[in-house]
């Protein structure tokens, strides 16, 4: 119906190309359009102006020899005051495009090595998007935004690079549960080493306690008994002290067994052997008596 009235209608974000008699004659902008037909006037073609995107997938090689396919994204549009350039000078945009994004991808990338390529990703898709700034402009397009959205090694260097990051963490790990035995090992002795010192301070005490106790035991009962020695005392005491000893072992209900030497012979020996001991401690306690 549009034809036989010579009206034709442009859509929004369109422009449509007219020819008359198949030489370009303007570029038509949204709305109706009067087009005498039968004047050789006709409509080409359409070109959209909305932005569009073109994923582009570069396998190369950085410059540490490991194989990667890189994944840019390419936003891009015609240009609406120069929409015959690129209707008329691209055959095929898209692979035109991907040619450019090629070429300097596969010009970028071999220069880094891998980390350095996941960590330059900015600096990678900056340099194609102004190469093809430079070189769509030619043709009537603009491009809008350039993203770098993947880097991809091979998967046997993907697995080789999980594993080498999980070596690593095992051997902090390592290196941490060691440090952590040995600071456990390091107050383990200190406990041990505080605790045995404490333990041979009380035993001082005690036995130094006990020779003062039999000290004034002695003094005491040869002061009160007219006659007797500080021997004789001593050796007394130490007797009763002995068979008090021998009361609590039997009294004990522990089925283990003590054997001990008893006799006249066996007591007067160890008679001699306390007194002999607390003498010498005594003398050490007090060497000028």
């Amino acid at each position: 119906m549009g034809n036989l009235l010579c009206c034709v209608q442009v859509d929004q974000s369109t422009v449509a190309i007219k020819e008359r008699f198949g030489k370009f004659d303007e570029v038509l902008e949204p709305g109706c359009h009067f087009l005498p037909w039968c004047l050789g006037s006709q409509i080409s073609g359409h070109l959209s102006l909305r932005l569009q995107q073109l994923d582009v997938k570069c396998e190369t090689k950085t410059k540490d020899n490991v194989f990667v396919n890189v994944v840019a994204s390419i936003q891009y549009r015609a240009i609406a005051n120069n929409a015959s350039d690129a209707f008329y000078k691209l055959t095929n945009t898209r692979s035109q495009i991907q040619a450019y994004v090629f070429d300097v991808i596969r010009a970028s990338v071999p220069k880094l090595n891998l980390d350095d390529a996941f960590e330059q990703k900015n600096d990678i898709a900056k340099a194609v998007e102004d190469e093809l700034e430079k070189a769509m402009s030619a043709y009537g397009y603009e491009i809008v935004q350039t993203l770098i959205v993947d880097i991809e090694p091979d998967e046997h260097v993907k697995r080789a690079m999980n594993e080498i990051n999980a070596a690593a963490r095992l051997r902090v790990a390592a290196n941490e549960k060691a440090e952590a035995e040995k600071i456990v090992q390091i107050k383990r002795a200190e406990g041990d080493a505080e605790s045995k010192y404490l333990a041979g301070l009380g035993i001082a005490r005690q036995r130094q306690a006990i020779v003062d106790g039999l000290r004034d035991s002695v003094v005491g009962f040869s002061v009160n008994v007219p006659g007797t020695t500080a021997k004789d005392v001593l050796d007394m005491v130490l007797i009763t002290q002995y068979f008090d000893t021998m009361k609590e072992i039997g009294a004990s209900s522990k089925s283990s067994a003590v054997f001990i030497p008893h006799g006249p012979g066996a007591v007067r020996d160890v008679t001699e052997q306390i007194r002999d001991g607390l003498l010498q401690g005594s003398v050490h306690q007090h060497p000028n008596l």
